[in-house]
């Protein structure tokens, strides 16, 4: 940034001295201040922005770029300054006031142009190295969760053949391990297979098709009517929107949210309620509950991988759910977050595009 402080040097230095020799020798300090200021403005504004970009950490590749600019300001304004002076018809009056204002405030306009294409670069350089990581987490995620599957069930069938063949053989606590270890497995199984889930999320395009959220809660009302009964929820769900997205996704993303609010409860069944909002031109769709809700100061940990609300002891589960839900939900320009308090329930959001969003998402599918 060399040449960047030169300049700085450069006008700082002219303004003094126009000012120097102006208030001495010819008493018009007051008639050239405005431009003597304004040239040692840009002065103290390139020597400030030459060190302050070595401190801000900005990539030095970027650095002959930016000064490359600023000079190139310079040189461009005094060449087009020359030819004006020179050229009889257009010639300059007073090019000793006009040349250095120009050229200086040329100087400061190729440095704003050229830190500002090195900070766009930064930018596409940081967004492209978080995509590709992005990408080979989910390729080594879903390699590792499915190869480690066979292998899986391989362990799991063995355990349970020498457990059969054992029979009485085992003692107590011989078959505590094995329930302990063949427990293990399960979580295990449980994990790989959510892992899979949401590597699959970012591998498969949204569709962006017509969901009517009704019919969407009906069939997963379905799907776990087994555990409804089982716990004796009493579930409320209000009149709820048609969105636009990927039905299997929303699928799953209902689902885990239901499964959560009839897992994480408290004595006595579970009062679930679903109700939808609109708000600015979105539908921001709440499942509530009265379970034993979330710490505070977890309500935003709980959408990360493999976080939990609760002790692995308290509830099963593998700490994947959630996150499943805020990936489905970033994918459809959405958003989730939870109200909470310790004993008094949860209530979970979740804001989707409205099925009349036609600019965001493109064309509906109906098909």
């Amino acid at each position: 940034m060399g040449v960047v402080v030169a300049l700085g040097v450069i006008y700082v230095a002219y303004a003094l001295g126009r000012l120097l020799v102006h208030g001495v020798h010819a008493g018009e300090l007051s008639a050239v201040w405005f431009d003597a200021v304004l040239v040692a403005g840009v002065g103290v504004g390139l020597l400030y922005g030459g060190h302050w970009i070595v401190r801000d950490g900005i990539d030095p590749a970027f650095y002959t770029s930016i000064a490359g600019r600023c000079l190139g300001g310079f040189v461009g304004m005094a060449g087009l300054l020359a030819i004006y002076h020179y050229n009889p018809a257009t010639s300059i009056s007073t090019p000793e006031q006009s040349a250095p204002v120009l050229t200086a405030l040329s100087s400061a306009a190729g440095f704003g142009i050229g830190l500002h294409r090195a900070r766009a670069n930064e930018l596409q350089r940081t967004k492209e190295r978080l995509e590709a990581s992005n990408e080979r987490f989910e390729q080594f995620a879903y390699a590792i969760s499915h190869d480690l599957r066979q292998p899986l069930r391989t362990v799991t069938s063995y355990l349970q053949l020498i457990e059969r063949r054992s029979g009485d053989d085992l003692d107590e606590r011989d078959r505590e391990l094995f329930e302990q270890t063949l427990d293990g497995a399960d979580r295990m199984r449980e994990m790989i297979d959510g892992l899979l889930e949401y590597t699959q999320i970012d591998a498969t395009d949204v569709s962006h098709e017509l969901v009517d959220c009704e019919a969407l809660f009906e069939d997963v009302v379905a799907d776990l009517d087994v555990s409804i009964r089982e716990s004796g929820a009493e579930l409320t769900v209000e009149s709820l929107p048609e969105v636009r997205g990927d039905r299997n996704h929303l699928r799953l993303l209902f689902q885990n949210l239901l499964e959560n609010a009839i897992k994480y409860t408290d004595d006595g069944p579970p009062r679930i309620r679903v109700e939808s909002e609109r708000i600015d031109g979105a539908w921001r769709i709440s499942v509530s509950d009265d379970g034993i809700g979330v710490a505070p100061d977890t309500t935003d940990k709980i959408f990360e991988l493999f976080r939990r609300g609760h002790r692995q002891a308290e509830f099963d589960g593998t700490g994947l759910g959630l996150a499943l839900c805020d990936r489905i939900a970033t994918r459809h320009d959405g958003d989730i977050w939870v109200e909470s308090e310790l004993g008094e329930g949860s209530t979970f959001h979740v804001t989707l595009p409205s099925a009349t969003d036609q600019l965001a998402l493109g064309p509906v599918n109906t098909n």
